[in-house]
């Protein structure tokens, strides 16, 4: 049996000059824009078709914060589609109240790095399905990985960075994706630092390389352009899920336009 492959937009947000929620878009995680309201904009995606919906609240680990739960609830009050949020979320408490705000999974980062135990504990505690292992991966050109790939002629690894990309921790991707996949993980998230907001394709190569490592579904994200970019990484990376942010935000495509593109090349998709 194939599995239909989802179609994901995805909501980047912080708080604006009055404190106040709002959603942002940037390019390598830099440069953020105003792009709009939160829980506008979930109910909009949810309407379109969406087959899921993230929210990730892009500086709570960086400020050592607590995820904006009142508008994680009241995003969740307007999308009945599976709901994933992350951002902030340091032990299984913060993953107890996430779900209980709303969220149907939690996406993990920085907490998962910081403290892998996190994965096995918020696993057993509230099952596979709710764990979300975000990777923040960029390429680096020496010798210090483990797994290696030829992107443009040269050979380079993907490290895995935290704090929205701020920091790098001298970690593999794939090997965490591997230890994330054996601690319990449900699926895995995979930024790419390098494609983030640039809307010139995935990176494939690095998706790829997780892809073939593990067999956890695997959520492409950074770098969408266009409903082929979402075919390449489905086709050529084997990803089960593309997410995109800028292509659905600013109205160059539709959920629909993407879902039709793929559908009438084969690919099974929730019509």
């Amino acid at each position: 049996m194939t599995l239909t492959k989802r179609v994901i937009p995805c909501i980047d947000v912080d708080t604006d000059e009055n404190g106040e929620p709002a959603v942002y878009t940037g390019v390598n995680f830099e440069n953020l824009a105003y792009t709009g309201d939160p829980v506008e904009m979930a109910k909009r995606y949810n309407e379109a078709g969406a087959d899921e919906f993230v929210f990730l609240d892009i500086t709570a680990s960086a400020e050592g914060r607590e995820t904006m739960l009142d508008t994680v609830s009241a995003v969740a009050d307007e999308v009945f589609i599976p709901l994933t949020v992350g951002g902030g979320i340091r032990t299984t408490e913060d993953i107890k109240e996430t779900l209980r705000a709303g969220a149907d999974k939690v996406s993990i980062n920085s907490g998962a790095i910081a403290e892998p135990s996190l994965i096995n504990d918020g696993a057993a505690a509230f099952g596979s399905q709710c764990i979300v292992i975000s990777i923040d991966a960029r390429r680096r050109y020496d010798e210090q990985g483990e797994h290696y790939e030829r992107v443009n002629g040269e050979s380079c690894w993907f490290e895995a960075t935290v704090k929205g990309g701020r920091e790098g921790t001298g970690m593999d991707a794939v090997a965490w994706a591997e230890e994330a996949e054996e601690r319990g993980a449900g699926e895995l998230f995979i930024n790419s630092i390098d494609k983030d907001g640039t809307k010139n394709g995935y990176d494939v190569p690095l998706t790829a390389a997780i892809s073939e490592t593990v067999s956890t579904p695997i959520i492409a994200s950074s770098g969408c352009g266009s409903p082929a970019d979402m075919y390449e990484v489905f086709t050529e990376a084997g990803a089960d899920a593309g997410l995109a942010a800028s292509i659905f935000h600013y109205d160059e495509y539709s959920i629909s336009d993407v879902k039709e593109y793929l559908a009438e090349r084969g690919l099974p998709v929730r019509l």
